[in-house]
């Protein structure tokens, strides 16, 4: 059994991502540190290839971990309200993998952080480790600060439970794509109670309608009904600790490739690039001058092993590339336009 550990997820369609974090992690956080690459479907070839490159990576392979976290998903989202309506339009990522996350739980490592594929590592990991002494759940994200209705679950339908209010819940609204924890959480059993009072007694209404089909607002279900200790660097009471992490909204500092909070130089855990295409990313590295945030960093770890094969300029992208690239990225803008409004980070 190993003590400390990093997962991801990942397939194909993101190995440019996958390269990128894996080096930033062996930069900036450490060359030795063992990580699993949970796959998020079958498409896994160039991960393979990466995963042999690399001594401390290793693929997660408990079919049994993965297939109950996916039925669980699965027959969860089946239950909610919103799909029995005949006239709901599903999103692609509905029935997609994201849960598949969740199987670190189920993993190698008795304590592990998780980073979506698409982050950069900017810095050590020792805090999150040492905060799980105390804590079940690290979080470093700024979502217990969104509006109401776009928030992951449902305040008011929980509060007319009788069993919390928004002053309980509202800190312990988190993302998904970032977070440390524990190895053995979310057993079977417990699996099968949070399925029942789910289904049979209706808390699967607690999920907010809009983003049912998602693993983060399952996540917060688990994580609010489990009443495990939970903690967040952006509600520190400490200012060093409270930093804006996101690609494409908040502003950062480069030092020697690492990045900083503008404001007050504070050092970040990792940048998210949420809601950039895969496509994007491809195109960038095929050396086309893509709209993504901080994409000059993204070039840096992508090639930091192989510096020679980055591209020496970036071309244009024609009209064509440029009108598909603001309309997959339009849901971005107005994330984007939330964190400015109502994220406060010092």
């Amino acid at each position: 059994m190993t003590s400390q550990g990093i997962y991801t997820l990942a397939n194909d369609v993101v190995s440019d991502q996958l390269v990128a974090l894996l080096n930033s992690i062996e930069r900036n956080v450490s060359p030795d540190i063992p990580i699993c690459v949970i796959p998020y479907d079958d498409r896994l070839e160039k991960v393979k290839k990466e995963i042999d490159l690399r001594q401390n990576v290793t693929l997660f392979d408990n079919q049994e971990s993965i297939k109950r976290w996916e039925n669980f998903a699965q027959v969860v989202w089946s239950n909610h309200p919103r799909a029995s309506q005949t006239n709901l339009k599903l999103p692609n990522w509905y029935g997609g993998h994201l849960q598949r996350k969740f199987v670190a739980f189920d993993g190698e490592f008795e304590k592990f952080v998780f980073y979506d594929g698409d982050s950069l590592a900017m810095k050590p990991l020792d805090n999150l480790f040492e905060k799980l002494n105390t804590y079940d759940f690290v979080f470093d994200d700024w979502e217990h600060k969104k509006p109401t209705p776009v928030a992951a679950l449902n305040i008011a339908k929980i509060e007319a439970s009788g069993l919390y209010q928004e002053a309980d819940i509202r800190p312990k609204l988190h993302c998904g794509s970032f977070f440390a924890s524990k190895k053995g959480l979310f057993n079977d059993k417990e699996i099968k109670s949070f399925q029942k009072l789910l289904i049979e007694k209706r808390e699967i209404e607690w999920i907010n309608g809009d983003d049912w089909w998602g693993e983060v607002n399952l996540f917060n279900y688990l994580t609010l009904r489990s009443d495990r200790p939970l903690y967040n660097f952006t509600l520190s009471e400490n200012a060093q600790d409270r930093t804006g992490n996101c690609a494409g909204v908040d502003p950062f500092v480069n030092i020697d490739n690492v990045l900083y909070n503008k404001q007050g130089l504070k050092p970040i855990h990792r940048l998210h690039y949420m809601n950039y295409s895969s496509k994007d990313f491809a195109r960038l590295c095929q050396g086309y001058d893509v709209d993504i945030g901080y994409k000059e960093e993204f070039l840096y770890y992508r090639f930091w092993k192989n510096p020679e094969q980055r591209p020496k300029y970036l071309k244009p992208q024609d009209k064509t590339e440029q009108i598909k690239q603001k309309i997959t990225n339009k849901g971005q803008h107005m994330k984007a336009w939330f964190y400015r409004n109502f994220q406060k980070k010092c």
